[in-house]
């Protein structure tokens, strides 16, 4: 038997609060199963069938934080720290253009020594050579920063605000504040930023009401990409013992995000290929277009532990690139050689 309120939502232009909940909410099989074709088909429509890559170096694990779910938060003694030099993350950025990927993303702790000039110079680096599209993920820093390094020809920057209750927020992140994060994304995007966001699925206390008022804020901000991931308990955080997130209930939140925002870009992550050995696919399949594949080399990419038993933390990454593609070619999907910009309608206040 139908059911005939999913049906009527799935056909909806516009959704509410009441809506989200819903689709986040739904256990039966059949049910689920309506809600990711749907939102495969809204991908199909909105986005296509490419799937874009976006190769990760990660230049540093220092921190300076001690969010509590975090593996790299700065009291973890067990961290074999490391710092790329900027030659070294150029020549590697220099390799993912050979491969035919052309977004680089450049992402670390909140690393105060890889200061304005060094990013601004490994910005400049890799862009006179090539069009590539840069993607900063370096936590929060100086709004100055973030104006030169655009400057220098930064195209996008990541940085998720994980809740958007304020108070679970400032517990998660150690009295960090909500309001600054978004008006740090605000900025971004009034700088010119494509602006990526996301919440892992999953944090201890995180309600599923929260979880539909992170989507409607996302709305809000026009964010042009949205990562959900499972939330996977890292050893010596105050969450090592916490219970990892739900794969299923990440599916549902990438389906209902497409629904939602219909264009947005949304990644299938590695977090996903985490805990299931067909992550990816299961998250390209319910309406995720990106792969963010980690690229960053020997001997540095088996100390960045934001969490345990990374798939990717184990094999060569250039060799496991073939792999990749195969993978993306066994679910009918081909890879996009574009730099696969932002298909939202964003204004921006050049500053």
């Amino acid at each position: 038997m139908k059911n005939e309120k999913l049906e009527n939502i799935l056909f909806k232009q516009n959704f509410s609060k009441e809506d989200v909940i819903y689709l986040l909410s739904l256990e039966e099989k059949r049910d689920i199963e309506s809600l990711f074709r749907k939102a495969d088909q809204v991908r199909k429509d909105f986005c296509g069938e490419e799937v874009h890559l976006r190769g990760v170096i990660e230049i540093s694990n220092h921190c300076d934080q001690n969010c509590l779910f975090c593996g790299l938060r700065d009291d973890n003694f067990t961290v074999k720290r490391y710092r790329m030099e900027p030659d070294e993350i150029i020549e590697t950025a220099a390799k993912l253009v050979k491969l035919g990927i052309y977004t680089i993303v450049l992402k670390s702790g909140e690393d105060r020594k890889l200061d304005t000039d060094i990013i601004a110079y490994i910005i400049y680096s890799i862009k006179k050579s090539t069009n590539v599209a840069i993607t900063l993920s370096l936590g929060e820093r100086g709004l100055d920063e973030y104006k030169t390094w655009k400057i220098a020809g930064a195209d996008r920057y990541i940085l998720r605000h994980e809740s958007c209750d304020s108070k679970k927020y400032a517990y998660y992140r150690n009295k960090k504040t909500h309001t600054n994060r978004i008006q740090q994304l605000k900025y971004l995007k009034r700088l010119g930023y494509q602006i990526g966001d996301g919440t892992l699925i999953g944090l201890p206390l995180q309600t599923i009401d929260e979880i539909a008022d992170d989507m409607l804020l996302f709305q809000e901000m026009n964010t042009d990409m949205i990562a959900f991931s499972p939330f996977i308990p890292s050893p010596f955080t105050p969450f090592q013992n916490k219970p990892a997130g739900s794969i299923e209930l990440t599916l549902k939140a990438i389906a209902v995000a497409r629904l939602l925002l219909k264009n947005v870009h949304i990644p299938a992550t590695t977090a996903l290929d985490s805990l299931d050995p067909q992550g990816k696919e299961k998250g390209l399949n319910c309406g995720a277009n990106i792969l963010m594949p980690n690229y960053t080399p020997y001997p540095y990419r088996e100390s960045y532990r934001i969490y345990p038993n990374r798939r990717d933390s184990n094999s060569d990454p250039f060799d496991s690139h073939k792999m990749l593609v195969d993978r993306i070619s066994n679910i009918g999907r081909d890879i996009s050689f574009s730099r696969g910009d932002s298909l939202r309608n964003s204004s921006f206040l050049h500053l």
